[in-house]
């Protein structure tokens, strides 16, 4: 079985070496065996496990709420319906992160448009409507 070091897995999971050891202190990584000396040997399933990890730290989930889930892994079937209810939870939250987005992407598109036909026109004027107006 190939295992990796911490740096490879850094370098694999575009995270560095000293994200890996605090997930590692907060308690994210007891899967992670170590040998003798201490360092940490990394499996392909503890790869996919950080993966997992990234994907609800980029969702916003606290670092705490993590760990419970990687908790819950431990503990087996018992606890399905807790992860479950937990990536349901995260979807809704994304989705409505994405909704935020979208709305965002409309202002700049329609930014993006009303610059573009002001320089075309080489005024803002053409805009009377929709100038932003500062009074100095």
């Amino acid at each position: 079985m190939k295992t990796y070091t911490i740096s490879e897995v850094a370098k694999e999971l575009n995270l560095t070496v000293y994200a890996l050891r605090y997930y590692d202190k907060e308690g994210l990584m007891p899967f992670v065996e170590r040998t003798p000396s201490g360092n940490r040997l990394f499996k392909e399933s503890d790869l996919s496990a950080l993966k997992v990890i990234e994907c609800l730290k980029a969702t916003g989930m606290p670092i705490k709420e993590i760990k419970n889930f990687i908790d819950w892994c431990s503990e087996g079937d018992a606890t399905l319906q807790q992860r479950y209810d937990m990536f349901l939870e995260r979807k809704a939250t994304v989705e409505a992160q994405m909704e935020e987005l979208r709305k965002t992407m409309e202002v700049i598109e329609h930014k993006c448009l009303y610059y573009k036909t002001a320089l075309d026109a080489g005024t803002e004027d053409i805009h009377k409507e929709d100038k932003i107006e500062i009074n100095s």
